[in-house]
């Protein structure tokens, strides 16, 4: 069977970037759990080598187990019964092995049972799970809500819940409800203090929750009596071993059928003030959603790597006009373009991992001591830059994992409408991704901020001071002057001096800053491994400076009659 990590030396390319160096002496604290755990590293290459050897499990078990699971887990699915959920039989099979295997709390501290890890290698695993089967990876994935209780909790919910996650406990949490999707400020499910019990109670639905009947529940609720935005939320988190929650119903969904998305009750139901009252939203979700996103952005590239797989070894094997069908034009125009938004795509999901993890690490080492300024002025640097990635991250790889399994299906044929073969429960499957964790549409609000200030070009004029090769020097000059394509537009849009304008246009700004990213990004790596990376980077150069011509045009002839001319419509 194949090894879903070792077969992509892609990957091995991110762990072993640059930027690692600074993210293992952070987070392993100059090597000071060595002695002290078994499987703590004595140094850079010895953690390195355990990234390694861990990813190569993961992407065995996915290759051997979670992936000839996961036709038979689509077709059964989840199913409820009596208020609780059961998993597919294949499901239950996957998790059991990612437990045996010690896949579980990845990025936690070792003194609660974690392997330490840094964001990047397990984003990477959860690209790895994905690509097997992205309705398992969505509940092996939610372990990343702990950390958002290890950040916030205190050192007591710590040591209870953390350490359970770690032995294969799971998670979820419970945002939306029927009338509060993507507005979570308007979440009415009611917190009131039990003054007898010294506890707090939980009353209300919540829809739409992924793994809705995991072990530890992270719930946003409203604890401030008379409050309707989000400065009356509070964060608290339920256990399911104390009861009190029912799972009414699990959705019937287009796809990710192994993950139960449900609907769920809760009476009066005992939970615990995870942080401080009031921050539950703006705070501690926030915190929480861009997790998510990165972790939404990891899969979105793990079924673009599948239906990559896919599309390849179809058209290697269907033959037509008496030759395969890889040989033709528009077989291996499709191939390729599939191909570059991957790589493409993913160099900018482990960018943003690499800038998580080193704010991240800071963050943390701050709550131990006072950081000194060049630490703080690292922390703000690259917390700014993680914000400012997450949502091109999460969008882009979104949007590219929509479109390659589409062109998957197309290369198949008449063949890519039939279930038996893969590439539909792909096709299925990343529809969501553009949905859940916010919009694209939202992720596009959440960058728009850095498109007007400055953020992007900054970056980008950053980039363009790269040393290049004479072999690649063509590339920077393209993508120099797709960056002042950037720059004329959004100052073209600025000078109407409206909100509705830039509202309007916001997507096309948003798209052409992701693209002039993705191209500096692809152009370093090329420079690192032009035999990984020539290929994508050509294809991708020409693409971006198509994609980019076209919203440069659009946005350069629009006048505010066009804007009348929509509202009409």
């Amino acid at each position: 069977m194949s090894n879903f990590y070792t077969d992509v030396p892609e990957l091995r390319h991110h762990l072993n970037h640059p930027m690692m160096r600074r993210i293992v002496e952070l987070k392993e604290r100059s090597f000071a759990d060595y002695g002290k755990y078994d499987d703590a590293p004595v140094d850079y290459a010895d953690a390195m080598d355990n990234y390694d050897r861990t990813l190569e499990i993961v992407g065995e078990v996915t290759g051997e187990i979670i992936a000839p699971n996961a036709e038979g887990v689509d077709a059964e699915g989840p199913h409820c019964a009596n208020g609780r959920v059961e998993y597919a039989s294949g499901t239950k099979v996957n998790l059991d092995a990612m437990v045996k295997a010690g896949m579980n709390g990845m990025t936690m501290p070792r003194r609660y049972d974690g392997l330490n890890f840094p964001i990047t290698p397990y984003t990477m695993a959860a690209e790895v799970v994905s690509a097997g089967d992205a309705g398992f990876g969505n509940i092996w994935s939610l372990q990343d809500c702990v950390e958002t209780l290890y950040e916030f909790g205190s050192e007591d919910q710590r040591q209870r819940f953390v350490p359970r996650v770690c032995q294969g406990e799971t998670m979820s949490m419970d945002l939306t409800e029927p009338d509060a999707g993507s507005d979570l400020q308007s979440v009415m499910l009611k917190a009131t203090y039990d003054e007898q019990e010294k506890c707090w109670r939980l009353n209300g639905v919540k829809r739409f929750i992924t793994n809705g009947d995991a072990d530890i529940h992270l719930v946003l609720a409203r604890s401030e009596e008379g409050t309707k935005d989000g400065r009356g939320l509070s964060m608290f988190i339920y256990d399911k071993r104390v009861g009190g929650v029912t799972v009414r119903r699990i959705e019937n969904k287009l796809g990710i059928h192994g993950s139960p998305t449900c609907e769920l009750v809760f009476k009066n139901v005992k939970a615990e003030l995870c942080g401080e009252r009031r921050y539950g939203l703006i705070k501690y979700v926030m915190a929480l959603m861009n997790g998510a996103r990165l972790g939404i952005a990891a899969q979105s590239v793990g079924i673009s790597q599948a239906a990559y797989n896919e599309a390849l070894a179809y058209a290697r094997d269907r033959k037509q006009f008496g030759k395969a069908i890889i040989e033709f034009p528009a077989v291996y125009d499709m191939l390729s373009t599939i191909k570059a938004k991957l790589d493409a795509g993913r160099a900018l999901l482990y960018q943003t991992s690499r800038c998580v993890d080193i704010y991240k690490a800071l963050d943390d080492i701050a709550r131990e001591r006072p950081l000194t300024a060049e630490e703080r002025a690292e922390q703000k640097k690259y917390a700014r830059l993680a914000d400012s990635l997450t949502p091109l991250a999460k969008g882009m790889n979104s949007e590219y994992a929509n479109q390659n399994t589409y062109d998957c299906i197309q290369i198949h044929g008449g063949s890519g409408f039939m279930l038996e073969y893969a590439c539909q429960r792909l096709y299925r499957d990343a529809r969501i991704t553009s949905i859940y964790e916010g919009t694209t549409q939202l992720q596009t609000v959440a960058a728009l901020r850095y498109v007007t200030n400055g953020t992007y070009l900054a970056l980008l004029r950053e980039y363009e001071q790269n040393g290049v090769s004479d072999e690649r020097k063509s590339f920077m000059e393209r993508f120099i002057e797709l960056d002042n394509s950037f720059e004329t537009a959004v100052a073209h849009v600025r000078q109407f001096e409206s909100q509705e304008v830039l509202d309007f246009l916001s997507r096309r700004l948003y798209e052409m800053a992701a693209l002039c990213v993705m191209c500096h990004l692809l152009l370093v790596d090329a420079e690192a491994d032009g035999n990984l990376f020539d290929g994508s980077l050509r294809v991708f150069a020409d693409y971006a400076e198509a994609e980019i011509a076209k919203h440069s045009k659009y946005v350069l002839n629009f006048n505010l009659s066009d804007l009348e001319c929509f509202r009409k419509k």
